[in-house]
């Protein structure tokens, strides 16, 4: 398999977070931001040059390119790899560590999840997975049925399994997403979650006490009544991936599906929303 790697120049993180949320939409699946620059990768076989096109041109984004072969990636991919910290919504207390096999780890969090850094979205280090994290710090799941559509590497299946859920399915259409997630639940020794690949949220384990949905606002549309009908009553959704510039427009669609908004946040440019079905 061969990746492209494209490098876009940025002013600042919101330039590279629209550019991250725009190229997110026409299938790339791995994003690395660097000081002044953001690299970009997709599979050479799900590139489409005239979407690519379209973005760049209508955005007056410049860039420069090159093809990965997989050999070369894991390489790649580690040598931009960083450990982080998540804290505590509520404490500002350190709550869990994300880190490759080649970290040391941490004893000071209570959570320590072991990820491999591989081209999979999902890592902890975009602030959509790392407010994720964050929300789940204050939401009990214990003894919970838990979907997580659209799983990436798996790591929040792994923090709910990790804080006390009964089962888990983690969502993905990616083969290498569901490849890796499958070697990260083996590295943090999971037991509970169940891997499936698919590209909507339909439930095999029943209406779920607690929902994630990490994705983009596209696939939350298109999968809105499934996500619905993959909830229970009274279940807690946790929706991210969604830009403040579509505030609006996803509020109306979680009112009009009977989801009851929470509490809405941000970091950099990208939304958490926590809903209520019902």
């Amino acid at each position: 398999m061969t990746h492209i790697e494209f490098i876009f120049p940025t002013k600042n993180n919101e330039e590279a977070e629209l550019i991250i949320a725009l190229l997110s939409e026409i299938n790339f699946d791995g994003f690395q931001e660097n000081e002044n620059e953001l690299k970009a990768y997709i599979k050479e076989q799900d590139f489409i040059k005239s979407l690519f096109d379209e973005v760049v041109e209508s955005n007056q984004l410049i860039y420069s390119q090159a093809f990965i072969k997989e050999e070369n990636w894991n390489a790649k991919w580690e040598s931009g790899f960083e450990p982080i910290t998540v804290f505590h919504a509520e404490t500002k207390q350190p709550f869990a560590y994300v880190r490759a096999n080649f970290h040391d780890k941490n004893n000071t969090v209570a959570y320590d999840l072991l990820i491999t850094p591989k081209m999979s979205f999902g890592t902890g280090h975009h602030a959509t997975t790392l407010q994720m994290m964050e929300q789940m710090s204050v939401i009990d799941f214990k003894n919970k049925k838990v979907i997580d559509f659209g799983t990436g590497t798996g790591l929040l299946a792994i923090l709910a399994e990790k804080l006390g859920a009964q089962i888990i399915e983690a969502i993905d259409y990616d083969d290498w997403s569901i490849n890796n997630t499958i070697e990260n639940v083996e590295a943090n020794d999971c037991k509970k979650i169940k891997i499936v690949k698919a590209d909507s949220c339909i439930s095999s384990i029943g209406e779920a006490d607690i929902l994630l949905a990490n994705i983009n606002l596209n696939v939350i549309v298109e999968n809105i009544e499934n996500i619905k009908r993959a909830s229970k009553l009274g279940a807690v959704v946790l929706f991210s991936g969604i830009l403040i510039s579509d505030k609006e427009s996803i509020s109306k669609t979680l009112i009009s599906n009977k989801f009851s908004i929470e509490k809405m946040e941000h970091q950099s440019n990208w939304l958490i929303i926590k809903t209520i079905s019902l």
